[in-house]
């Protein structure tokens, strides 16, 4: 996967179904434990086809946070 595919596996996922959020500014997580099995098929085919994404974790993280999908875990959002 390459940076500027960012915004389109986002998108793609977010169509199939997938809930995909930041997590603080570090992490990502792309999942539902009520994802029906013939969505979360689509989900691991549209990782499965844009790749190996580790390198890109931090710019994927930022790209959620710039179009609202994350959970900030602030010292004061923890209390």
């Amino acid at each position: 996967m390459r940076k500027d595919d960012i915004p389109s596996f986002v998108s793609e996922l977010i169509d199939a179904g997938a809930p995909i959020c930041a997590v603080g500014r570090e992490l990502y997580v792309i999942g539902d434990v009520d994802l029906p099995d013939a969505k979360a098929e689509v989900v691991w085919e549209i990782c499965n086809r844009y790749g190996e994404r580790d390198h890109l974790i931090l710019e994927i993280v930022a790209y959620l946070r710039s179009v609202g999908r994350f959970l900030d875990l602030s010292r004061e959002a923890l209390h």
